[in-house]
């Protein structure tokens, strides 16, 4: 009987311990559910704050366009010089953010570019060669007529994908419509990262950044011209990131802080260029209560076209990108 009451009491207490562990084990899960719940709205909160923070900035780069001398720096030029200013950098009590002008014609024409560049372009992208050469084919065949409006091998590929399709076979509208073209991939449009001799990611920028329905033919904003156009047009690699460290410290006023470059190659393509066509692009990042800015990053852009002092705004908003990317 005394064993039998030993071992009741024994199963019960073991009982009890299992129950006080799943009992905590549900406690923690919760906490930590809580936990993680609490930080990600706050994230998403910090996001939204930014996402405004960018777009009031953007805003703001365009009441410094509009009113020209009205708004002046420390040095007692206007804030925003159209042929000179590339990056703004604006101070917020709650944030920082960094406006960059991007005027279209630093961008290679999609509609006209001849397709040995737009070959090297897609190799300083790094496409492999095959692939490179689909691409160019296809966006040959995309912004080409056929003869009677007959399918092309392109056509027929597209139409048996879900949901089908045929290639515009005229000049490309939106640029866009390259994330159609076939052999296009997510990091060859948006830009992404590879790894150099010593294993470390580097960023390198995507066909939208070097493309443009918008474009130039001829010469390229030298402060704003990514150096995958640059070599796309013939400028040596070394040469354009050569360029770009030079910007970097300030930007180019004249192309007279070329001669010290090369001038073979493709460095007459390269200019002092605005243009009435620009990307403004900002990315905003929140101050912390302890002076810091928070990891959060948002980024907002706009494209806009410069109409004139007639116009009231002297300017118009074509396309507006909430959610922008911008590699760092």
């Amino acid at each position: 009987m005394k064993t039998t009451t030993t071992n009741s009491r024994g199963a019960a207490l073991l009982t009890v311990l299992w129950l006080t562990a799943a009992l905590t084990a549900i406690a923690f899960t919760l906490a930590n559910t809580v936990r993680g719940e609490v930080e990600r709205s706050s994230t998403d909160a910090d996001g939204l704050k930014a996402y405004y923070l960018a777009s009031g900035a953007i805003d703001r780069t365009l009441v410094y366009m509009e009113s020209g001398p009205a708004f002046r720096g420390p040095d007692g030029k206007p804030l925003f010089q159209e042929d000179v200013t590339r990056v703004l950098l604006l101070n917020y009590p709650n944030g920082v953010a960094r406006v960059e002008y991007i005027p279209e014609n630093s961008k290679l024409n999609v509609n006209m570019a001849p397709p040995r560049e737009l070959s090297n372009l897609l190799l300083a992208l790094g496409a492999d060669p095959n692939r490179a050469q689909a691409i160019v084919s296809g966006i040959l065949d995309w912004r080409a007529g056929t003869p009677g409006g007959s399918f092309s091998q392109f056509d027929q590929y597209y139409l048996s994908l879900t949901p089908s399709f045929r290639a515009r076979h005229a000049s490309l509208e939106e640029i866009e419509e390259l994330l159609l073209v076939r052999g296009m991939t997510p990091d060859l449009y948006y830009g992404g990262y590879t790894r150099d001799a010593q294993g470390r990611f580097i960023p390198h920028d995507g066909l939208r950044d070097c493309l443009s329905v918008y474009g130039s033919t001829g010469p390229l904003d030298v402060n704003t011209v990514t150096p995958e156009v640059m070599v796309a047009v013939g400028v040596a690699p070394d040469t354009a990131a050569a360029i770009v460290a030079l910007r970097k410290i300030a930007p180019i006023q004249n192309v007279g802080q070329l001669a010290p470059f090369s001038n073979g190659g493709g460095m007459g393509r390269l200019g002092m260029i605005g243009g009435p066509i620009a990307t403004l692009r900002a990315t905003a990042q929140l101050r912390l209560p302890n002076g810091q800015l928070s990891d959060v990053r948002r980024t907002a852009s706009a494209l806009i076209k410069t109409l004139g002092e007639e116009w009231d705004p002297p300017f118009h908003i074509m396309r507006w990108y909430d959610n922008a990317s911008v590699l760092q």
